[in-house]
This record gives structure tokens, C-alpha cells and sequence, in this order.
């Protein structure tokens, strides 16, 4: 029984492992849709967006703003919201990929490196799709943007890889097992 149990263990090991990729994959997907709406579209959603957003802090933080204030508000946030919704889709791209590197055991300058060209190359992919979208015009700023969600992401996933190693992974890890059977 105890060789069947290793037995599985392992086979889900290397069955599972391959699959954690595929949050990385619907990331991209996700990013990829986005990037095939219209300019109309995209700045539709981004107006909706913003829109609820200032309901909801109107309504929450009992602002008292009536609807023209609230849609000269919307205006002067839609920009940032925009942008913001770049650093955020590029920030869990490159978790969803550095993650599963991680624990590839790929770590320090390496995973910062790999992940991050590319990430950066499915960035500058992206602004290039955009070419051919009616309304869409690729942006070098953009990418930049998206850079700094990317490397957020990679930083965010290297603390937090770090500090579950030392301290919840720890009894797991094959050092600590080995030093256990000694």
C-alpha cells in the first residue's frame, strides 16, 4: 500500500505539474480578447467601469456628488483606470507564469529574467495586434505600463515563494527530509 501511495503521488506530481501553466494561458487569452475589441468597445468598458467605481465610492463614502459631478468625475478617472487595468492584467500574467517557474525550482536572477522577456514579448505582441484592430493603435508607453505590472508580479511571486519556503514549505523541502532520515 505504501508503494502505491509514492506511486501516485508522483504520477499526479508530474501529471499536475504541467497543468499549472494554464492560468498563464487563460491569462493570455484574457488579455488577447481585450486587446481584440474596438477602440469604441474597449473605451465603453473602461467608461462603465470608472462609472461604478464612483457610484460606489459615492454611495460608500457619502460623497453627496449628483450625476454631472459624478460624470466630470468619470472623465478625469477614465485614464487612470485604463492604465491601471493594464498593470493589473501584465501583474497576474506574470504571477501566473513565475509561479509555476517557482516551483520548477527556477529562482533569483533566472526567474526574473525568463519571465520577465516574456512577458515583455507578449506585451510588445499585444500593442502589435493592436494594429489590426479598428480604432486600436499600438503604444511603446503601453508596454511600459504593462512592465511595470509584469515586474510587480515577479517580485510579488519571489517574496512570497521565499517566505512560504522558510516557513510553511519548510518541513516538506528535501533538504529539511533529508536531514530528518539522518
Amino acid at each position: 500500500m505504501k508503494y502505491f501511495l509514492l506511486t501516485l503521488k508522483k504520477m499526479l506530481r508530474y501529471l499536475l505539474k504541467p497543468l499549472s501553466f494554464l492560468p498563464a494561458l487563460c491569462m493570455m487569452y484574457l488579455i488577447y480578447s481585450f486587446s481584440a475589441q474596438t477602440g469604441l468597445q474597449s473605451s465603453q468598458l473602461s467608461l462603465t467601469v470608472s462609472e461604478k467605481l464612483l457610484t460606489i465610492a459615492n454611495r460608500s463614502l457619502a460623497l453627496g456628488l449628483d450625476s454631472g459631478q459624478l460624470a466630470n468625475y468619470v472623465l478625469v478617472i477614465h485614464l487612470y483606470i485604463r492604465k491601471l487595468a493594464h498593470v493589473t492584467e501584465y501583474f497576474l500574467l506574470a504571477v501566473s507564469i513565475a509561479l509555476p517557474l517557482y516551483v520548477y525550482r527556477l529562482r533569483g536572477f533566472w526567474l526574473v529574467l525568463i519571465t520577465g522577456i516574456f512577458c515583455v514579448c507578449f506585451a510588445c505582441l499585444d500593442e502589435y495586434h493592436q494594429t489590426f484592430i479598428s480604432g486600436r493603435s499600438p503604444s511603446l508607453r503601453d508596454v511600459g505600463i504593462d512592465s511595470i505590472g509584469i515586474f510587480i508580479g515577479i517580485y510579488m511571486t519571489r517574496i512570497l515563494g521565499f517566505i512560504g519556503r522558510k516557513t510553511i514549505f519548510a518541513p516538506l523541502s528535501l533538504k529539511m527530509t533529508e536531514s530528518y532520515k539522518k
